[in-house]
């Protein structure tokens, strides 16, 4: 999946207030980077949690759902842009399991660290096509 066709999807699929203006930067193989803008009021918790679903996903399938999820909180975000970095680590039938890092853009540090287990939705048609985030 091109980084064009990984955007697309990922607005097709992810509600408005959790797009946080997102930008694919780089869809390679099984590693993905989404910059995100931040909202008016700031990063807020439940707004990184947004984020590292939709991260997760772009790595894992964006029709798949997180079942389990771990947050290592390692700093609050500043309000600066935020860079997702996500891959898919091993992929059992239709289960994938994936970790995120979110990195501040003006000072790039480390914030989070998100490993997760997501259920693939087989029937969606990036799996289908057999591209990087297919099952």
């Amino acid at each position: 999946m091109t980084e064009d066709e990984l955007q697309a999807a990922l607005e097709r699929t992810t509600p408005e207030r959790d797009r946080y203006e997102l930008f694919v930067e780089e869809a390679q193989d099984q590693d993905v980077r989404v910059r995100f803008s931040p909202p008016a009021e700031g990063w807020s918790t439940a707004a990184l949690l947004a984020v590292i679903d939709t991260a997760l996903r772009a790595a894992a399938g964006v029709e798949a759902s997180v079942t389990h999820l771990n947050v290592t909180m390692l700093r609050g975000a500043q309000q600066s842009d935020v860079i997702a970095l996500s891959r898919a680590l091993r992929r059992e039938r239709d289960m994938v399991h994936a970790e995120c890092w979110l990195f501040g853009h003006a000072v790039v540090e480390a914030l989070l660290h998100a490993t997760a287990t997501l259920r693939a939705d087989r029937k969606a048609g990036d799996l289908a096509a057999g591209g990087p985030n297919s099952v």
